[in-house]
């Protein structure tokens, strides 16, 4: 079920909002608990079992490894779960990328698996490894309530797309959260501006890439019209998605970590990486980056730790070896940039930016290539190694269709679009037109949705 469908916004949360609001408090977490496992389980029927598994036996190894917390029997237990939490991950996403790959290398035929890919298996993943890490460390106390870990593990807004969310974060919130009609507007404003950035533009963004793909009329500027598209397809999407999990999390009461700010903005790939997916990123940090030795054993080593971190990144986002080629491609500008490059960045922040997006852009077209060879041929026809000519008949006419999206993509993608607001909304008489902006976006996106229009949704395969 995605939040920008209609049996979401019309059926699913009117419904659980109601619940939620009669339930007494302290059965709100129950209330929340049981939603999100039908919220899960409308698109996993037959998986929903597993994910209530695994929910389980990480509340039990939670248990198990605070009450030995300081033995060899704690990091025992903090073994076994987290080999068992990545074990189940690699069985569902990454088994029939590797015999497909042993395959291919050793010119076997060793039969495929053929396993569905639990949606959101990245995400809940990482929360639950990330949870008894931090028992182990003692940075936090076993949840002692099942449902209360459960509730944690499976909470609807961010299951599916994120933010990553850590124990620590939701820890109190999980007890004593506090609701307001402040929090709840600041909610429902931030959930409607999430919704028309992955409807509005994303959506639209998706249309010219499938277009790309199907034409038969080809030329350079189609080429870097797909890549731009993608670049503002993905952004928004995934953006656009954790603004609305932000939005739902403060209607029920949470505040979650926020997941981007603007990272097309950067002066460097360093900085970009840290307002892209900044919730992944910390995880990244402090569960593999860090205990690999981080910066504390030498340069050479750092610069290994972010070589393997960036290769592992890249293979999260999917099972396939662009993904890992796209990881070990930005670990490389990330170790440019370390070895000294990152301080002429600094003293030249116009080349910065340009440099940035360049890169970003072919970070993507990479990220998104469905294998090498189509990869080879995008390049190929971005810089002009094809036989096509410079501009085609279907390139102007998407341009002039969806040139106005590409104009308020990318002005969405800074700060500039969230300033003006802002100071339109603060003159006097003028505070009116925020929630009839609002409303605006909702009811055009309703309208989308009611006649059908594509409704892709690029995390899904995380």
């Amino acid at each position: 079920m995605q939040f920008s469908g209609l049996p979401f916004l019309f059926c699913f949360l009117p419904a659980m909002l109601l619940i939620y609001l009669l339930t007494p408090k302290k059965l709100k977490n129950a209330a929340l608990f049981l939603g999100s496992i039908l919220f899960y389980a409308w698109g996993e029927k037959r998986l929903v079992f597993l994910f209530l598994l695994a929910i389980l036996l990480n509340y039990l190894f939670g248990l198990w490894i605070g009450k030995y917390r300081g033995t060899g029997k704690s990091r025992l237990f903090l073994w076994i779960s987290v080999v068992g939490d990545l074990g189940m991950l690699f069985y569902f996403k990454y088994a029939d990328f590797f015999i497909g790959s042993f395959n291919r290398l050793l010119q076997t035929s060793v039969s495929l698996l053929k396993v569905a890919l639990p949606v959101g298996i990245s995400f809940y993943t990482f929360q639950m490894i990330s949870y008894l890490a931090d028992v182990y460390r003692g940075s936090v106390k076993p949840q002692r309530n099942l449902i209360t870990f459960g509730t944690y593990v499976a909470l609807f807004p961010q299951l599916i797309a994120g933010p990553i969310v850590r124990y620590a974060q939701l820890e109190d919130q999980l007890e004593h959260r506090t609701h307001s009609l402040e929090k709840v507007a600041d909610g429902a404003r931030r959930f409607v501006v999430g919704l028309g950035k992955k409807v509005l533009i994303a959506n639209a963004m998706g249309e010219v890439c499938t277009r790309f793909r199907a034409t038969g009329d080809a030329s350079v500027l189609f080429y870097w019209m797909y890549a731009v598209a993608f670049m503002l397809q993905i952004y928004f999407d995934f953006s656009g998605y954790s603004d609305m999990a932000i939005g739902l999390g403060k209607l029920f009461g949470f505040t979650f970590p926020e997941n981007f700010d603007y990272p097309y903005i950067s002066g460097s790939i360093t900085e970009f990486w840290r307002r892209w997916h900044m919730s992944l990123g910390g995880w990244f940090r402090d569960y593999v980056y860090i205990p690999l030795g981080g910066n504390r054993k030498g340069q050479k080593r750092q610069l290994l730790n972010i070589f393997i971190v960036w290769a592992l990144t890249g293979l999260w986002h999917g099972a396939s070896w662009n993904f890992v080629l796209w990881g070990i491609f930005f670990a490389v500008l990330l170790i440019v940039e370390k070895l000294g490059f990152l301080q002429w960045l600094k003293k030249h922040s116009t080349a910065g930016h340009f440099y940035v997006l360049f890169f970003v852009l072919l970070g993507f077209v990479l990220f998104n290539a469905a294998d090498f060879a189509q990869l080879g041929q995008d390049l190929a026809g971005m810089f002009g190694l094809l036989s096509i000519p410079s501009v085609s008949v279907e390139a102007v006419y998407v341009l002039r269709s969806y040139g106005i999206l590409f104009v308020i993509g990318c002005v969405g993608a800074t700060p500039l679009a969230k300033v003006l607001a802002g100071k339109i909304c603060e003159r006097r008489g003028l505070g009116w037109l925020e929630p009839a902006f609002l409303c605006g976006i909702f009811l055009l996106v309703t309208s989308y949705l009611v006649a059908g229009s594509f409704q892709p949704f690029l995390y899904f395969r995380f």
